[in-house]
């Protein structure tokens, strides 16, 4: 256990416990006590006063939960049956922190979603078996309170903070039929009508279901395992928003291709999804699932709010390089851009202001270590494992709401003694016969920049749609066109102010005398000036067609008969 910032000094009152077998730790929801399993027992250690608590003889534990308010604590070992194949033992033990008494055992076959969920303040408890949820009242484990019984539901999520507590359940589609996701009170499970919502959709082969904090709304992720049109290997998902007032939408995402990562804003009020091929796009949806700001594209795959959700960060962990990129919420401005390469793990500290990011085992298992970070970029403290040793897990101590207060954004770096962890940027890749030669830009994509969605206050119109947009951005190139057009028109010196003012088909440029030549001028230079915008836009990397790299290169044919016809003037 280690001091957080600034000291970063390994703690005394903790006692390392080196072991090859410290398979499972956690620490309870307030951050006062911390369990571990090191093959041998479980430990309870309590971090406010320093001191060990009565151990369980549990040496095989893999998973360890604590309940909300630290009464239970949930253990989970692998399950097995017995050599002749008769029933196993329960494995899933429910124990009071405080007596040591086991309360309950369960036999919980799967690993996934194995521990019970708890309300807040544990008046209800529930776990899903075999196709019902069955919840549990103030951690009374022997009698089953109430049952939620629907065909199949699949998996189920409490929503957190006070009572009353709502559930969301899912059950999966089968034969045609649709799979849905409904939202209930506790315990109004009485039929269909008792639903607060409902929600059904097809192409689900699972789903994750998000309640925001304030518990008034859910998002649905729903994935496929395999994506039909083979656009993509991580199947197809599709996002939906489900309000305990009943009303439903799916979200629509601007940009075709996987959604990465979906976080609601502590603040219950928006929420920002990662999605799109690469380079992905990230954008803020407000409560009717209107875009709010957009963050253009980048090479991100997942996002962040801090725990009081004034600061997001956006990043590209895993198979991307470990770009992160800071916004303040309130003002949608860029604060930072720190890179944290070969991260498998990111975390805001509970006080909003520091970050972890980690490269554990065993998604890599070289360089594993740990960086904390202030939001303003700065790299405060850096440790390397050493190279015999690997690293799991890290995680903060975690502190209830209201603890740390909400500060205001800081835009300059916080001082620090360390260097900043800037990678060397990796130089492309250049065939033996360009590499003497000067680089030219080609860009695969252009990255879109980041917008504000909001409507301009005043004007009370929706965002436009893809082809409005469009339409608009030809409409305003069409204006500029004419707008130059008539500039270029009004280049001759000799005409006066007054007469620039009437309409240019009165006003002849200065001219030959001949329509025949002054027609062969006007042509040579409308041919040179869509040449100008070619190369304007080569420039910018826009790979072009063959025939306009040939328009190109006529240019000073061009040129040169222009200047013959002039001089003939």
């Amino acid at each position: 256990m280690v001091n957080g910032p600034p000291a970063f000094t390994e703690s005394t009152a903790f006692q390392r416990d080196s072991g090859k077998n410290c398979k499972a730790v956690t620490f309870s929801k307030d951050g006062s006590l911390f369990a571990w399993c090191n093959g041998e027992k479980v430990n309870i250690f309590n971090v406010t006063s320093a001191e060990l608590l009565p151990s369980f003889d549990l040496p095989k534990v893999v998973c360890l939960e604590f309940s909300p308010k630290n009464n239970v604590l949930a253990t989970w070992q692998a399950y097995t049956t017995a050599k002749d194949g008769t029933a196993g033992v329960p494995n899933l033990q429910l124990y009071d922190v405080k007596t040591g008494k086991c309360l309950k055992s369960f036999i919980q076959k799967k690993m996934q979603n194995w521990c019970p969920c708890w309300a807040d303040d544990e008046s209800i408890c529930a776990r899903n078996v075999n196709n019902e949820v069955h919840f549990f009242e103030n951690n009374n484990f022997n009698t089953i309170a109430n049952k939620l019984h629907l065909q199949k539901v699949n998996d189920f999520v409490l929503s957190p903070g006070a009572q009353p507590t709502k559930v969301a359940v899912y059950v999966p589609g089968s034969k045609g039929a649709p799979s849905f996701v409904r939202l209930y009170q506790y315990p109004n499970f009485g039929g269909p009508q008792s639903a607060l919502a409902n929600k059904s959709f097809f192409k689900a082969d699972k789903v994750t279901m998000l309640w925001n904090k304030k518990a008034t709304a859910v998002l649905v992720i729903a994935s496929t395992e395999v994506d039909k049109t083979g656009a993509s290997y991580y199947g197809e998902q599709t996002l939906h928003y489900i309000a305990t007032n009943g009303e439903s939408a799916v979200v629509q995402l601007p940009k075709n291709g996987p959604i990465y990562d979906v976080v609601w804003n502590p603040n219950s009020v928006e929420f920002c999804a990662v999605y799109g091929f690469m380079p992905a796009k990230a954008t803020v949806f407000n409560l009717k699932c209107d875009p709010v700001f957009d963050f253009g594209t980048g090479p991100r795959n997942a996002a962040y709010y801090s725990p009081h959700g004034h600061i997001l960060v956006l990043a590209g962990f895993g198979n991307l390089r470990g770009q992160m990129e800071v916004w303040d919420v309130k003002n949608y401005k860029l604060v930072s851009k720190p890179v944290a390469s070969d991260s498998t793990y990111f975390a805001w500290c509970p006080d909003g202001e520091h970050i972890v990011t980690a490269t554990c085992a065993p998604r890599l298992r070289v360089s594993n270590g740990y960086k904390i970070w202030h939001y303003t970029g700065s790299l405060l403290h850096n440790y390397e494992v050493p190279s015999n040793e690997e690293m799991w897990q890290v995680f903060w101590q975690p502190f209830l709401d209201g603890v740390f207060p909400v500060k205001a954004v800081k835009y300059q770096a916080v001082p620090s003694e360390l260097p900043s962890a800037e990678p060397k940027p990796a130089q492309a890749y250049r065939p033996p016969a360009l590499r003497n030669k000067p680089v030219t830009s080609s860009k695969l994509h252009e990255d879109e920049p980041p917008q504000n969605m909001k409507p301009q206050s005043g004007s009370s119109e929706k965002p436009l749609s893809k082809t409005a947009l469009k339409n608009q951005k030809k409409h305003e190139a069409k204006k500029a066109a004419k707008q130059e057009a008539k500039a270029d028109g009004n280049q001759e010196p000799t005409q006066s102010s007054a007469s620039q003012s009437t309409p240019r088909s009165a006003v002849p440029a200065v001219t030959s005398g001949d329509p025949e030549i002054d027609k062969k001028i006007k042509n040579l230079k409308k041919k040179l000036k869509a040449i100008e915008q070619l190369k304007e836009q080569a420039a910018a990397g826009k790979q072009l067609e063959k025939n306009q790299l040939e328009k190109i290169q006529k240019e000073t044919a061009l040129l040169q008969e222009l200047e013959d016809l002039e001089l003939g003037l």
